[in-house]
């Protein structure tokens, strides 16, 4: 999934400081841990119920943690599905320091383990900001290795404000057309996110401001609690419901953000956590925007050296070397600056240049779309950017004439409540002009696209402080070297604070690693899963 967008728009989430948690070395003296937007492993008994004691040991005293009057909630399932699938909903407070305010439920879907002797439940979230674990459940169960499937009910859940989970609503289908891929002129009458001039600043103030006011006349106080941490803590909510003594949790991309959360503000309730595709724990908005543009570059050579290895690649043929291939990309997208190419499609978006570089960046998640990419290219120096538009669509959850779903509103909203960010335009201006060196086809674009965070309410954003989760048990923690949405960099950085991060690395391209393809991370993650035997440190897999 993917954690910043493009020119136009930025991930936040709100974030209410009144109920900021106690520091984590704290949290390790206290008997309490889990894992954010995690599993529940160890202890469950695997039934309908799904209810353990009234209050589990240690919740009402957790550190942080929601009152006692939360947990021991049953979960009232129903049949949802063919699979033996199980849904329902519990509840948490929309402030943590408020709990006897307002109330959101949280929806939960349960596909219960093929085997007779279960160990627990496994929570899994896919990512985002805003992925639906409700949704992702389904995947995942159809993913995770039989061994972990026997002894495992997967279950996912659709986190506060996302989906079915009180969704966070910011902008109409045009107004997030024009936010999410935002048209500017520079001064040379292009479209370029490196040199905006001044008519693109004010282009890109109003679209950001917008969005924000948008949040507050539809959402109202949720925007000021999207944050991971109150994520984290309806984790745990969930972990009691679901009668777990401790957290087992598989987090992919942003998912391994809650984990990295919940771990420290539950250290004791961790079982087992696997962290995939790992984001930077501590970055401000803008450095995030930035490493992440300088991993999206490494994952395009990659493709551009296996396009070039074919005789009808539109980017060149053999022999012909990646900086040339990669310019003539560059002149393409400078083109549908300056005019956007043609499109069958009749939903009102331009193939512009930041649709353009939207839909690249959507085939970069996955090997398996690599031939789709190259088949839209060709057609782009055509003159038709139909595909490529309709690849962007799919990045953020917008069919051809569909509306789409709340996701970018929920990214935006978890990003800038999680991330610090400069106040200052300009600030940005500037890194996008030394992200465009470093990264030319994308540091601009995504650097920009962390803009919304500059007007988002102050007193809803986090105060960074180090995810290192004192006391906890191995946390596995998984990153792939050409990884084109979380770079390798971040996976290394997160288990080396995390106390007890293990690293295990897979060598290759793609956005994360377990369930794609590599023997050796799925047999390792689930080793760890069944076992909480991590591999060793060091492992490199191919």
């Amino acid at each position: 999934m993917d954690t910043m967008q493009a020119a136009g728009a930025s991930p936040s989430v709100p974030f209410c400081r009144a109920s900021r948690r106690p520091s984590a070395r704290l949290a390790a003296r206290t008997a309490a841990a889990v894992l954010a937007l995690a599993v529940a492993a160890a202890g469950c008994t695997g039934s309908d119920g799904g209810s353990g004691a009234d209050t589990p040991s240690g919740a009402a005293d957790a550190p942080g943690g929601a009152p006692a009057r939360f947990y021991g909630q049953t979960i009232d399932w129903r049949d949802c599905g063919d699979d033996g699938a199980r849904c329902g909903t519990f509840e948490v407070p929309l402030d943590y320091a408020e709990p006897g305010g307002e109330r959101l439920e949280i929806a939960v879907r349960r596909i219960p383990a093929t085997g007779s002797d279960p160990i627990g439940s496994l929570v899994v979230n896919p990512g985002g900001p805003g992925g639906s674990g409700f949704e992702y459940a389904d995947s995942a169960a159809r993913t995770v290795g039989e061994a972990v499937r026997e002894r495992f009910d997967i279950v996912g859940f659709d986190p506060r404000g996302v989906d079915r989970s009180s969704p966070i609503a910011c902008l109409d289908r045009s107004e997030m057309d024009d936010f999410i891929a935002v048209d500017f002129t520079g001064p040379g009458g292009g479209s370029d996110p490196a040199d905006v001039g001044e008519t693109g600043l004010r282009e890109l103030a109003r679209l950001n401001r917008g969005f924000v006011e948008g949040c507050r006349e539809d959402s109202g106080d949720l925007m000021m609690h999207m944050g991971t941490d109150e994520v984290a803590r309806d984790v745990d909510v969930l972990r009691s419901a679901l009668g777990d003594d401790e957290l087992t949790f598989l987090g992919k991309s942003y998912g391994t953000y809650i984990g990295a959360h919940y771990a420290d503000r539950f250290p004791d309730r961790v079982r087992a956590l696997v962290l995939d595709g790992a984001l930077h724990p501590s970055a401000d908005i803008v450095e995030l925007g930035m490493r992440q543009a300088e991993g999206a570059e490494v994952a395009l050579r990659s493709f551009v050296e296996a396009c070039l290895e074919v005789a009808d690649c539109p980017l060149g043929g053999p022999g012909d070397d990646v900086e040339s291939a990669t310019e003539r990309l560059a002149g393409l997208l400078e083109r549908a600056g300056r005019e956007p190419l043609r499109s069958d499609l009749d939903d009102g978006r331009p193939a512009n240049r930041s649709w353009l570089e939207l839909g690249i960046h959507s085939a970069l998640y996955s090997e398996s779309s690599w031939p789709r990419l190259s088949t839209a290219l060709d057609e782009a120096f055509d003159g038709d950017g139909t595909r490529l538009l309709r690849m962007a669509g799919d990045l953020y959850n917008r069919g051809d004439t569909a509306e789409y779903t709340n996701y970018t509103s929920a990214l935006v909203a978890v990003n800038c409540s999680d991330r610090q960010s400069p106040r200052d335009i300009g600030a940005f201006e500037e890194a996008a002009e030394r992200a465009d060196k470093t990264a030319p086809l994308f540091g601009a674009p995504l650097t920009w696209g962390g803009l919304t965070c500059a007007y988002w309410p102050e007193e809803a954003v986090a105060e960074p402080e180090p995810l290192d989760a004192p006391g906890a048990p191995p946390i596995l923690v998984v990153g792939t070297t050409r990884d084109s949405a979380t770079p390798y960099a971040w996976a290394r950085t997160m288990a080396g604070e995390l106390e007890s991060g293990v690293l295990l690395t897979r060598e290759g391209d793609g956005h994360t690693a377990y369930g794609r393809g590599s023997d050796c991370v799925d047999s390792a993650v689930d080793t760890y899963l069944l076992r909480v035997e991590p591999p060793e440190k060091g492992t490199v897999c191919p």
